[in-house]
């Protein structure tokens, strides 16, 4: 709106000025909208651009072929786990057969293997048993591989009784250790 315009209807100045004030009013109003728009309109254009730079970094990309990859690679990790998960358990399954043939006194612990059979043994359910069977009867047929119950009846030591008191022995062997006498 312009001035002349208002001033060819015939209104006075003050009144001119009046709605010139508000028509300006609502100008700015109309323009700070206009401000904020172009600012979010090139925020957006900047977005999209970045976005289209980034698509075109994947141009060429066969997205199957990826996939494939990833599959490929996750059937391999699953290899692996399951490979781990069989040594982990051939391992715990191996420490109590070596624990089994100590606990039963065998004196060679290949040597008593070799007598066991051992993957019987590992599909067993109730593996801590049949193993302690097993151990009996390789015991049983070849008592030579495991340690005898009965005590050792090679004594040492000196039983006592013997000629010379105890006080006297004590002084014999500092003297052999080279000690003094008395402490």
């Amino acid at each position: 709106m312009k001035t002349e315009f208002l001033k060819a209807l015939g209104l006075e100045q003050e009144t001119i000025n009046k709605i010139m004030e508000e028509n300006g009013k609502d100008v700015n109003a109309e323009k700070e909208k206009t401000r904020k728009a172009e600012g979010e309109r090139d925020n957006y254009k900047t977005q999209l651009d970045t976005v289209n730079t980034k698509l075109e970094e994947f141009e060429g990309v066969d997205v199957k072929d990826l996939q494939g990859q990833i599959t490929k690679l996750q059937g391999d990790l699953k290899a692996k786990e399951d490979e781990c998960a069989a040594k982990e358990a051939e391992r715990v399954f191996t420490d109590s057969v070596k624990t089994a043939i100590k606990a039963a006194g065998g004196r060679n612990e290949k040597a008593v293997i070799a007598m066991l059979d051992m993957e019987s043994l590992k599909g067993s359910k109730n593996q801590s048993e049949d193993i302690k069977k097993a151990l009996e009867d390789v015991k049983k047929s070849d008592g030579y591989l495991f340690g005898a119950d009965e005590p050792i009846n090679n004594q040492v030591g000196s039983l006592g009784g013997g000629s010379g008191t105890d006080a006297d022995s004590m002084v014999s062997l500092r003297a052999a250790m080279g000690l003094p006498e008395k402490n």
